[in-house]
């Protein structure tokens, strides 16, 4: 028929499909593996986001007929692979977070360590809602859902492509500083109650040396000794992967359905499937479980000699105690 409705432009390809759900499978088991092993359970987010991704996949498979039938499949693959780089920018956030514990850098940072990653995930939610739910409408019968849901997605996209574009400049000036040794003047720090309408900056500490010392331990911190340039370095790579996919996501949702990158299957793989595979590969080859575990390491160090510390001075003051005459009714002093 004439006006029979069609998801695609074209016959997805059941083999492409397969081969990224079974890629996408490996990666997620993998990281799934490292999280549980290493406790890292804030990566969370990327696991899911490998989820979502073989999960979209699988529902490009079985979209393949391209009529009525493949409605519900298709709906899954639009949201699950559309929404998925989401919870990869979440891991990337949580990554600098990391990272600026580990070096002691928070005075190098605009956003305090402690509001940085909740800041952007925010965003990154809301950008999760608009995209999702657009990616619903879409499916819809109507005229006025299909544009509403088109219309959503482009915020939705617009927004993370916002946060991310902002999150990228707060950790190049936070890299900047850190490696020159010039702490922030101000802090944003946020009021999360009100955090939508209300923040406040703040004076920064501006320590007087260039040691790198530690604010609650006695253990110094040298960035020179510390692997965290090559965390930085993959959290830059994975930020401009992300960064790139969005865009052609901008461009292909305002193209239209009839436009030429939603008409043609093998730009999705080459823009959107094969960055995010390498995404997920690169943070398995160069997991953030180190800057954990070393940043627990120097913590642990920090307790341990501030512990032995007090156990000296009680045992000195308990030696000097003992020496210290005792003079009794009879004035005959005690030893």
């Amino acid at each position: 028929m004439a006006d029979e409705w069609h998801p695609y432009n074209y016959i997805p390809s059941a083999w492409a499909a397969a081969v990224f759900a079974g890629l996408f499978g490996i990666t997620t088991l993998a990281h799934t593996y490292q999280v549980y092993i290493k406790r890292t359970w804030y990566f969370i987010p990327l696991v899911l986001g490998g989820v979502f991704e073989v999960v979209g996949f699988i529902g490009r498979i079985f979209s393949r007929s391209n009529d009525l039938s493949a409605l519900a499949p298709f709906l899954i693959q639009a949201i699950f692979i559309l929404t998925a780089p989401t919870l990869f920018a979440a891991s990337i956030y949580i990554v600098l977070g990391r990272i600026i514990l580990l070096v002691d850098g928070e005075r190098y940072s605009w956003i305090r360590q402690r509001h940085l990653t909740w800041a952007f995930v925010m965003g990154d939610m809301m950008s999760l809602s608009l995209q999702s739910n657009g990616g619903g409408l879409t499916g819809g019968k109507s005229e006025f859902a299909i544009n509403l849901g088109k219309i959503m997605i482009i915020a939705g996209l617009f927004a993370q492509l916002a946060f991310f574009g902002l999150f990228i400049g707060v950790a190049g000036r936070f890299h900047y500083r850190l490696l020159n040794d010039k702490p922030v003047e101000k802090h944003v720090s946020f009021r999360w109650f009100h955090w939508l309408n209300r923040f406040r900056w703040r004076k920064a500490s501006r320590p007087s040396s260039s040691t790198y010392a530690t604010y609650n331990g006695p253990i110094a911190v040298n960035i020179n000794e510390l692997p965290w340039r090559r965390h930085i370095y993959v959290l830059y790579f994975s930020s401009v992967l992300v960064f790139v996919r969005s865009v052609f996501r901008v461009i292909e949702y305002i193209q239209g359905e009839d436009g030429y990158l939603l008409s043609n299957e093998m730009y999705l793989y080459v823009f959107d499937a094969v960055l995010m595979f390498v995404v997920m590969v690169m943070f398995n080859l160069i997991h953030p479980s180190q800057l954990t575990d070393l940043y627990q390491a120097r913590v642990d160090g920090a307790r341990r000699a501030a512990a032995d510390l007090e156990l000296q001075r009680t045992t000195e003051s308990r030696a000097s105690e003992g020496h210290t005459p005792f003079l009794g009714s009879g004035g005959k002093g005690r030893g």
